[in-house]
């Protein structure tokens, strides 16, 4: 039990890490530097604020690094629950994350690329550069839409199996699991019906702060539920 502990607490601080990195990067760095309306302003805060960009992506490469770690804890942790559900859910986000958000942060970069200067780049006009950056900025939200969809269904499967669980409280799980469902919401529903992503960002945001978050420090202040102690008399 002490080595379960321990482990469901290097999960909560790493957990804790990829929300610090992860909002930092897409919801301070990202959401103060693109206007969706106007390129060339995106262009301009890009060039003006080089290192914030830089510190956003490296932000979240930290985040999903972690985790894959995280989804290695959560498969020991879990896997008496069910092994088979245990082990899919630990797929599903080692996709979602290390996998194409990992990957994904090359629309990220490539942005920053169009605005270095690059002689080979001299065909394009300014117009045209700052056009392509906004356009793979765009393509970085739709890379991060797609890593949702693999993260919600993870998430899913693990609200099941913390619910199951006899080392988490129930109401973990059910949390976790509506928190499932707004990122599910949120990534079919701009694919979908894309005029309403306003309502889809409040859809997955409030479910996920609260659901990820209560998990988060569940696992840093009590690590697992204590097993009652077996008389031996």
């Amino acid at each position: 039990m002490n080595i379960t502990k321990k482990m469901a607490r290097v999960a909560g601080i790493l957990y804790l890490v990829i929300i610090i990195c992860a909002g930092f990067s897409q919801g301070y760095v990202r959401s103060s530097l693109i206007m969706p309306d106007s390129a060339a302003a995106t262009a301009a805060n890009i060039a003006a604020s080089e290192g914030l960009f830089r510190i956003g992506f490296v932000s979240d490469l930290i985040a999903f690094m972690s985790d894959l770690i995280v989804a290695a804890l959560f498969y020991i942790l879990l896997k008496p629950v069910n092994q088979t559900l245990a082990l899919a859910a630990a797929w599903l986000r080692l996709l979602a994350h290390p996998a194409i958000a990992t990957v994904n942060l090359l629309n990220h970069f490539v942005a920053l690329k169009l605005l270095n200067g690059a002689d080979y780049l001299a065909v394009f006009s300014a117009d045209q550069l700052h056009a392509l950056v906004l356009l793979f900025l765009n393509m970085h939200m739709i890379g991060y839409l797609i890593a949702g969809a693999f993260f919600g269904v993870h998430l899913l499967l693990l609200g099941y199996l913390l619910f199951k669980s006899d080392l988490f409280p129930g109401i973990l799980g059910v949390l976790i699991a509506v928190a499932a469902a707004g990122y599910l919401i949120e990534s079919f529903g701009n694919f979908l019906y894309p005029e309403h992503k306003a309502a889809y960002a409040l859809i997955v945001a409030i479910p996920a702060v609260i659901g990820e978050v209560t998990l988060t420090l569940w696992l840093l202040i009590k690590g697992v539920k204590s097993r009652p102690s077996v008389s031996m008399a």
